[in-house]
């Protein structure tokens, strides 16, 4: 259909490049061509065009002036340079102003389809990024984050300070304090926001790929290295990057983050080539940084470095004027996934909540509140479906749905789905019955989850 097709402005004046574009791009955009600067200029005020051509004139001065007035008025449009001659200088110079891309004359249809097609796939990746960069922006907005209780407040008045400058944090605190998204916050509340934001748990990668993770590698440098990588350091240049778990990087990949710390470069694994980034660094630990220095296991340089600005994360036990807004809010979020339509607690299961000591902190009560919304099947959250470790001993509580050896095989199911992330044969593995076996005990006990194709 002709609506569907691109819309294309060309600055060109020959007759046969003219009939090389139209011929090459025919089936897939409306072309439209200006021969004057003027007319031309007049023709981006007026639409907006998916494709941008423009023609490079003998005086090479003109063309510059023309390609970035253009790009001026239409940033987000890919502009594409034709030329008959394929010079380094002109082409770098171009793209320095604006240009996406550089097609020599007399066109070839293939390769004038493949730029416009990536041009166009471009747009919409660029597009996508500023939309998340928007929404991130509303997520990690400080003022939406729950703060009830006077500690965590004076928290969050260091972190507003902090994310004005460029010294690295170090935020310390249990398990599921909060760490990872406060970094986030961190990042999209300073002047890098525009730039990458990039978490590394530095527990989940091996020791042996730590190394390369971080810095990247050069081709050929160890076994498997059939290719260049770049690492997470380079991908983060002029942006935050998120250590997770610093404590656990090995002894020797310590040294080379000191003097990316002290130096902002380092080499690729099996590279000579010095690398220069401009990177933040925020660092997280559950442990005691003190006490692995003492034992051998933590350089004592790397963590005055990383310790300019310390932060610690209150647990949630200490900061219980918080646990109820963040339960509300944590439902909310559930219930948006999980596409249910839930209004809020009981008493009794306000009580339990208040009441529960939350060891694993919000990443705990986030995981009992999505598993509550999975079970429950009224509209608000009872007391029977919130499953906590060793608390219904202590508190007893009526059990409606189902009979006690099938509640506890209930939970046992869905502990193996949220550990094998939902993927229903790694679940039966895990649990040693058969994948018919367990989507019997799925359908018997109405468990559902949205990533699985027959609840979409």
């Amino acid at each position: 259909m002709e609506s569907s097709k691109l819309s294309v402005l060309a600055y060109e004046t020959f007759d046969e490049h003219k009939k090389g574009l139209k011929d090459a791009l025919k089936n897939m955009s409306t072309i439209t061509f200006q021969t004057d600067p003027k007319s031309f200029g007049l023709a981006v005020e007026k639409k907006e065009y998916d494709v941008i051509f423009i023609r490079v004139s003998q005086q090479h001065r003109s063309t510059f002036d023309l390609l970035k007035k253009t790009h001026n008025q239409t940033p987000h449009t890919p502009i594409i340079l034709t030329s008959k001659s394929e010079q380094t200088d002109l082409i770098v110079q171009a793209i320095k102003l604006g240009a996406y891309d550089f097609v020599a004359t007399p066109f070839s249809s293939a390769r004038v389809q493949l730029v416009v097609n990536r041009a166009i796939e471009q747009r919409k990746l660029n597009n996508e990024i500023n939309y998340l960069r928007r929404s991130q922006d509303i997520v990690y907005d400080f003022e939406s984050i729950v703060a009830e209780s006077e500690s965590f407040r004076q928290v969050l008045n260091s972190l507003k300070k902090f994310a004005t400058t460029d010294s690295t944090i170090l935020l310390t605190g249990k398990t599921g304090t909060g760490k990872s998204f406060l970094s986030g916050s961190i990042h999209f509340n300073s002047h890098r926001r525009h730039f990458p934001f990039i978490k590394i748990n530095c527990t989940n990668i091996p020791d042996t790929l730590l190394e390369s993770e971080l810095f990247g590698h050069e081709k050929g440098s160890f076994t498997g290295a059939d290719k260049q990588r770049i690492g997470r350091f380079e991908q983060a240049d002029g942006g935050t990057i998120f250590l997770d778990e610093i404590g656990e990087i090995p002894l020797e990949i310590q040294a080379k983050l000191l003097r990316v710390l002290e130096e902002k470069s380092f080499e690729r694994v099996g590279g000579n080539k010095t690398i220069q980034v401009d990177v933040r660094i925020i660092a997280a630990t559950n442990k005691n940084l003190a006490a692995q220095i003492r034992k051998g296991k933590f350089r004592e340089d790397l963590y005055y470095r990383i310790n300019v600005l310390p932060v610690e994360l209150p647990s949630l036990k200490n900061r219980p004027q918080c646990i109820v807004p963040l339960a509300t809010r944590l439902l909310d979020k559930s219930c948006a996934i999980l596409k249910k339509k839930i209004n809020g607690f009981s008493p009794n299961t306000l009580a339990l909540i208040q009441s529960y000591s939350w060891p694993g902190n919000i990443r705990q009560l986030a995981n009992t509140l999505e598993r509550a919304v999975i079970l429950e099947e009224t509209d608000v959250i009872k007391s029977e479906s919130i499953q906590i470790p060793d608390f219904h001993q202590a508190v007893p509580i009526p059990r409606k749905s189902c009979a006690p050896l099938e509640t506890q095989e209930k939970e046992l199911v869905l502990r193996a789905l949220e550990e094998n992330l939902w993927i229903q044969k790694n679940a039966a593995k895990q649990l040693g019955v058969s994948p018919r076996a367990l989507n019997y005990k799925i359908n018997k006990f109405g468990i559902t989850h949205p990533n699985w194709r027959k609840n979409k």
